[in-house]
């Protein structure tokens, strides 16, 4: 289960469709704005090549283990099958810690005047013991960097299921919501046969890394608001990366301002397109948009025309609603394909 805003499991099929005709099997895409890398895994599937980057830490995890595992690693240091290392980490007793003080609802959070309610006491604490063991290990070299990112993709969706939020990890809710009573339990991820180390993931900036990449085309999921994926995601990148940053605000945010991204900004959003569009490195680029985007779908043709002819397509699909918005529950995604001059 994947909470994210942009993410496109509900218009893979149509969307593949577009992407893929008139491209012969075995091309190479580069998506770098990957997030649940969900596009990335369709066009795997499909049989093209895929390079799959964000600049954020926990996407990469979710690329790894959808492009790269087609089965769980042997976790030999450690003398024990996958499913045996999943079954240590739910039984462990919960160790009060860092989630526990910081996001939970017994805790005593810096810099914030009353508890951050984004797990329940028993959750946070359990997260704790699994968090702590989980590095314990790493610290101790039992852990590959393989056996390491699966192990922290599950600890991801697990807490996804759990986590008190609306939507996204920008906010808490105020009351607990029945998900978030269940007890958090690590489960074992679905590994795909067609899964192969010729997909590669990278981290950075869509920016640079496309710059870097010679490829068949380009697929571009960029955010199309102002809100920040660091910080609308920033406990989930906390989980990822594994450290203790010091949290601030009532949020209990992490600095995530090294993964500001120009997309979010009306002001900076033509550089940002120009950056990616400008290096000629690709026959074909896909740009997908909501209709409630910074700018309209109008603007964003012109900004594309400029590096190469345009065509757009159009999907309707559910609305993301953290609240109970007036909005209308359908909303149109563009597509835009530019075949540069």
């Amino acid at each position: 289960m994947y909470r994210y805003i942009g993410n496109k499991t509900a218009i893979i099929e149509p969307l593949l469709g577009i992407l893929t005709e008139g491209l012969p099997t075995g091309a190479h895409f580069i998506d770098p704005m990957c997030g649940t890398a969900s596009v990335s895994a369709a066009l795997a599937e499909a049989g093209y090549r895929v390079t799959a980057a964000d600049i954020l830490t926990f996407p990469g995890y979710h690329a790894e283990v959808r492009l790269r595992m087609r089965k769980p690693p042997r976790f030999k240091l450690l003398g024990a099958e996958y499913f045996s290392v999943l079954d240590e980490l739910n039984a462990l007793p919960g160790s009060p810690g860092y989630y526990w003080k910081e996001y939970s609802e017994e805790g005593h959070p810096t810099n914030a005047e009353k508890p951050r309610l984004y797990f329940t006491a028993e959750n946070a604490a359990h997260l704790d013991a699994i968090d702590s063991k989980m590095r314990l290990w790493k610290a101790e070299g039992k852990l590959s960097k393989e056996e390491w990112i699966l192990l922290r993709h599950d600890l991801i969706m697990a807490v996804n299921k759990i986590a008190n939020i609306a939507g996204t990890y920008g906010h808490y809710r105020s009351t607990f919501s029945k998900a978030s009573l269940a007890r958090l339990q690590l489960k074992p991820s679905k590994f795909n046969p067609w899964a192969n180390a010729s997909n590669k993931v990278l981290k950075g900036a869509a920016e640079s890394i496309t710059r870097h990449q010679k490829v068949d085309a380009i697929y571009l999921d960029p955010p199309y608001t102002k809100r920040q994926y660091g910080a609308n995601y920033h406990l989930l990148e906390t989980l990822a990366v594994g450290d203790n940053p010091q949290p601030i605000g009532e949020s209990g945010l992490r600095d995530w301002w090294p993964q500001y991204s120009n997309f979010c900004s009306k002001r900076k959003i033509h550089q940002a397109f120009e950056s990616v569009l400008s290096g000629g490195n690709y026959s074909t680029a896909f740009i997908s948009y909501s209709e409630d985007g910074l700018i309209d779908a109008g603007e964003l043709r012109e900004i594309l025309e400029m590096y190469g002819d345009v065509k757009m397509h159009t999907l309707s699909h559910k609305r993301f609603r953290s609240n109970q918005s007036r909005l209308s529950k359908s909303l149109l995604e563009y597509v835009f394909e530019v075949k540069p001059k």
